[in-house]
């Protein structure tokens, strides 16, 4: 499978999240060796260490919103390292850090596909569904905001942190899998926007399988850059718990397994981010172990030589 050369880029910040930690999260994939695993798939990786900023203040939230200052600086800084390897045809890895991150990834990715004139599928792994405003989170983490921010929604200084056109991101582009940890007021306002959702219920039901082919449906074949944002507490908690808000009940190792070959299959993989792996919590580097693991999957490592099936 080729693949353009992978840009490695640690954001190693936690100022968006409700727990310290996860600012140890790029450093902890290296020494889970995720570079040479991708080199020895073939890729081409490109380590460009890590991005500095403010550090984390550890304050109380004003205005519903803990650390918008600093954390806009870190989003920032993250936008600019994004556009910069997509400007120069590569893949960017975006290795977090916590997931407030997301607006400038993404953000970076959207201006991306608009200047070449292609759909984007942004594919958002998590046990949350990140869909807070300041007026409705209970904490004023900013780790919980960035969907609804990329949809437009909270005040001009956050959601302008993701591009010039408010809302960046149309809701039908967004496609959230793994949910099992939704506030009151979140799940109707996730709703109300209309974005395509299976919970662990859907999961459950349906199974891995066919919810990951409605979800990357129609894209094998096709000219969509498909961006996968993949948080660690997608993943149950007995299997990876390294991270800083685990939930029970989450994926096994096989059902992630599946999600990252089939979406290798499509061949559009495009960015990806990672993160909220918190080493704190973690237990012998085991989480960014599990993690360099799939990610070498969703990058074509196979048991099998594999043709993919039509989309």
């Amino acid at each position: 499978m080729n693949h353009p050369p992978l840009r490695l880029i640690g954001v190693p910040t936690d100022i968006g999240a409700s727990r310290i930690g996860a600012a140890m999260g790029p450093d902890a994939l290296r020494v889970a060796q995720l570079g040479p695993a991708l080199q020895q798939l073939g890729c081409h990786v490109q380590d460009l260490g890590n991005l500095a900023g403010p550090p984390n203040p550890q304050e109380p939230p004003a205005d519903g919103l803990r650390h918008l200052q600093p954390a806009s600086t870190w989003i920032a800084a993250t936008h600019a390292a994004v556009a910069q390897a997509l400007a120069a045809g590569e893949l960017p890895l975006m290795l977090g850090g916590d997931h407030s991150l997301a607006i400038g990834s993404i953000g970076a990715v959207i201006a991306h596909c608009r200047q070449q004139d292609r759909p984007l599928r942004v594919l958002w792994l998590d046990a949350h569904a990140d869909c807070n405003t300041p007026d409705i989170s209970p904490s004023g983490n900013l780790h919980g905001m960035p969907v609804a921010s990329l949809c437009g929604l909270g005040p001009a200084a956050l959601t302008a942190l993701a591009g010039t056109d408010v809302p960046a991101l149309a809701p039908d582009a967004l496609c959230q899998i793994g949910l099992r940890s939704v506030d009151a007021r979140e799940k109707r306002l996730l709703h109300a926007l209309g974005v395509e959702v299976y919970d662990m219920r859907a999961i459950d039901e349906l199974g891995m399988r066919e919810v990951m082919q409605r979800a990357l449906r129609g894209l094998a074949g096709s000219q969509a850059h498909l961006h996968l944002s993949f948080d660690v507490d997608f993943l149950d908690p007995d299997i990876a718990p390294g991270t800083g808000t685990p939930v029970r009940g989450g994926p096994s190792y096989r059902e992630a397994q599946l999600c990252m070959e089939m979406i290798a299959d499509t061949g559009r993989l495009g960015s990806l981010d990672l993160v909220e792996l918190n080493p704190a919590r973690d237990m012998r580097n085991q989480t960014a172990e599990l993690v360099v693991d799939l990610l070498e999957s969703a990058f074509g490592k196979s048991t099998l030589v594999r043709t993919p099936a039509p989309a």
